[in-house]
């Protein structure tokens, strides 16, 4: 299980080793991908709070990379933070996402990117339930949920 520990020296002092690497250009990236799917993940944007039902759904299945299918999530590691977007306590596996400290927008946070294809999810706080404590605040339309 991660700690918040373990996030911060991936950031500090690099990621795992992904499992396969996705490269593409921003203009190939741009015709794959809708216009809203190439902003958050490729240009780092947010999506609207509550823009998503999924937020409030919480059934068996995976949450993969919108960009390259790379495992990110089980559903069982799914809450209701409350905060608009899904949340999670834990990845598929410590290969599927890195860790980049962000202090952009005045504040200190940790980015949470696609480790295959570096694609932006989100960020990880420290601020989620046992026994991680962690919290992956998510971009939704980063992800799709496979069955």
């Amino acid at each position: 299980m991660l700690t918040w520990q373990d996030i911060l020296e991936f950031a500090h002092n690099g990621n795992p080793k992904p499992p396969r690497r996705v490269e593409k250009s921003p203009s190939e990236w741009q015709a794959e991908l809708e216009q809203d799917t190439f902003y958050v993940t490729r240009l780092k944007g947010t999506e609207r709070p509550h823009s998503s039902d999924s937020c409030t759904i919480f059934e068996p299945g995976q949450y993969v990379c919108v960009c390259c299918d790379n495992l990110l999530f089980d559903g069982d590691e799914k809450f209701d933070s409350g905060t608009g977007w899904p949340s999670f306590t834990q990845p598929s596996s410590v290969e599927s996402i890195a860790y980049i400290a962000d202090s952009s927008h005045g504040m200190q946070r940790i980015e949470a990117v696609c480790n295959v294809c570096d694609a932006h999810l989100g960020h990880v706080f420290p601020d989620g339930p046992p026994p991680s404590g962690l919290r992956y605040c998510m971009n939704a339309i980063a992800m799709k949920k496979r069955d």
